[in-house]
């Protein structure tokens, strides 16, 4: 595969669906825990993906529809935001389409889930009453995204890229 089109990225896509399907309802269930709002962006800064994230993207974006964007004068700026926007919105990866809403992952150090959320967000809500039921399952969307990458590298430019392989965001538009 040399030139990917957008029905290479069938997968990668239908997660998407499916994590943007979850976001809505956990944006229902907690909305009165949620400060984030459109001009936020505490959580945006400069990021890597996996081939398959990058390559979907960039086949989804109408690149000339993206504003001239400067080059980021550091490492931690978000090269698509933009007046507290995202440029690049409809078409976010994985990591920003979770932001700010509760993730729930099992802890590296031990056998126990471990809780990441967003400091503006639940700042008067017990910690302890979250479940499974009310967060991201981010070991299984990564594990997801983690397969589908690898499907993808498999097949894409003899071997261009591993299954663990990063490339910038800001790459998207050089």
């Amino acid at each position: 595969m040399n030139h990917p089109d957008k029905t290479t990225f069938a997968p990668y896509y239908q997660l998407c669906t499916e994590i943007d399907a979850l976001s809505e309802l956990l944006e229902k269930q907690h909305h009165q825990h949620i400060n984030c709002k459109k001009g936020c962006d505490l959580c945006c800064m400069a990021i890597s993906v996996f081939p398959v994230e990058f390559y979907a993207i960039k086949a989804e974006l109408d690149l000339k529809s993206i504003p001239e964007l400067s080059v980021s004068q550091n490492d931690e700026d978000c090269r698509y935001l933009v007046g507290h926007s995202c440029a690049i919105y409809p078409s976010r990866p994985v990591i920003c389409r979770t932001h700010g809403l509760p993730l729930l992952y099992m802890s590296l150090e031990w056998n126990d889930w471990e809780l990441s959320c967003c400091e503006l967000n639940f700042t008067d809500f017990d910690l302890d009453d979250f479940t499974p039921e009310n967060t991201y399952p981010m070991d299984r969307i990564n594990s997801q995204l983690y397969q589908i990458n690898k499907n993808f590298v498999a097949d894409f430019e003899d071997g261009k890229y591993s299954e663990t392989d990063r490339i910038p965001l800001a790459e998207l538009i050089l």
